[in-house]
């Protein structure tokens, strides 16, 4: 793409960010609250575009005051000066020019939401129960670095300790953008807790991100619900098997299911089992949209099979394998300890090489 079409892209940016900016200030906006807060979170997103041009504005145009002085200059310590800012710069405004290609590449809404995490043992029996609640440790670890908040909706703990299922929601700024790379399953190769005669076993658990959905998203008529309650399970206090506080709604038109039962209140175990429920209809039609895309974009799990193997946790040789970027790392421990940064950094870069492929840049 020629340079003059990355400025006039660029220039079309920053015309909408002082719309945006400009349409933020108007009284009939701020007294339209679902208005102002989609304007407000656009302008949020535009402004490191904004920012990154600005930079290379500058770097540009302080290539061309270089060319200047090489081509009237006189003095050889001026000229000398001179090449060497040149060549500086030159290097620098490649990496830019990647850099803004990739800012300007379409956002997915869905980045900045906030995420259902869900995590399921799968084949291994109690070991798999095992390795669930391992990477839930994981999640929790990591998403404890980001600063993000988890809260438990529901789970079902293993006979063995971990967990059949659980259920999390994770709330902070671009969680889904993310998490959604963890879509799929995950497999373990160690000896088990369980086993007494040494051998390596292969278990698995899987793990799907959903797009938390908003209230304005998705609207449920209250006719289309059934409502359920009934005694908690587990770990909770004298009110578990008492009182009829945990929650279950059933979506008549769709069938879909949901429950939780992690509050004492009924009520605030009703109002979190409603926000799932908003989030799996919305998922529905989000997955037609991601699968229109998915032959484009193979790094993402989330957009193609979430029944795909994504990862490999090697216990006798502490290796990481990501296997749609292939993708080792010998840092086993450091990663179930929550630092999956690298991994997720790795897998970005190779979604963003992929889109850039079919996109205006290409």
């Amino acid at each position: 793409m020629s340079r003059n079409l990355i400025i006039q892209k660029l220039e079309g940016v920053r015309s909408r960010f002082e719309e945006v900016g400009r349409q933020l200030t108007l009284p009939d906006v701020m007294n339209d609250m679902k208005k102002y807060i989609k304007l407000n979170k656009e302008y949020k997103e535009l402004r490191p575009v904004i920012g990154a041009y600005q930079a290379y504005r500058n770097t540009l145009s302080n290539i061309e005051s270089a060319r200047e002085i090489l081509s009237t200059e006189k003095d050889e310590e001026m000229i000398e000066m001179a090449k060497e800012e040149l060549d500086a710069l030159l290097e620098k405004i490649g990496p830019m020019e990647e850099k803004l290609k990739i800012l300007l590449l379409p956002a997915d809404p869905q980045d900045s939401k906030n995420a259902i995490l869900e995590i399921r043992a799968g084949t291994g029996g109690d070991e798999a129960s095992i390795f669930a609640g391992d990477l839930f440790r994981m999640y929790t670890k990591f998403c404890e670095q980001k600063g993000w908040k988890i809260d438990i909706t529901n789970y079902t703990e293993g006979t063995a300790g971990g967990y059949k299922e659980i259920i999390v929601n994770v709330k902070g700024e671009g969680v889904y953008g993310v998490l959604k790379y963890e879509s799929g399953v995950h497999r373990v190769q160690r000896v088990p807790q369980t086993e007494t005669q040494g051998r390596i076993h292969t278990s698995a658990a899987s793990v799907v991100v959903l797009p938390e959905a908003e209230e304005f998203d998705v609207e449920i008529r209250q006719e289309d619900v059934r409502i359920d309650r009934f005694c908690s399970s587990g770990p909770g206090g004298q009110s578990v098997n008492t009182t009829y506080s945990a929650v279950r709604l059933t979506h008549i038109p769709t069938g879909l299911v949901v429950s939780c039962q992690d509050q004492k209140s009924q009520l605030k175990n009703l109002e979190k089992a409603m926000s799932e429920l908003r989030t799996r209809l919305y998922s529905i039609e989000y997955q037609k949209h991601i699968n229109q895309i998915a032959g484009q974009r193979k790094t993402m799990v989330s957009t193609g099979d979430r029944s795909a193997k994504i990862r490999t946790y090697n216990y006798p040789q502490g290796r990481v394998t990501d296997h749609r970027i292939n993708l080792t790392l010998y840092n086993l421990p450091n990663v179930l300890d929550g630092n999956i940064d690298e991994l997720i950094h790795h897998l970005q870069m190779a979604e963003n090489a992929e889109r850039l492929k079919v996109s205006a840049f290409a």
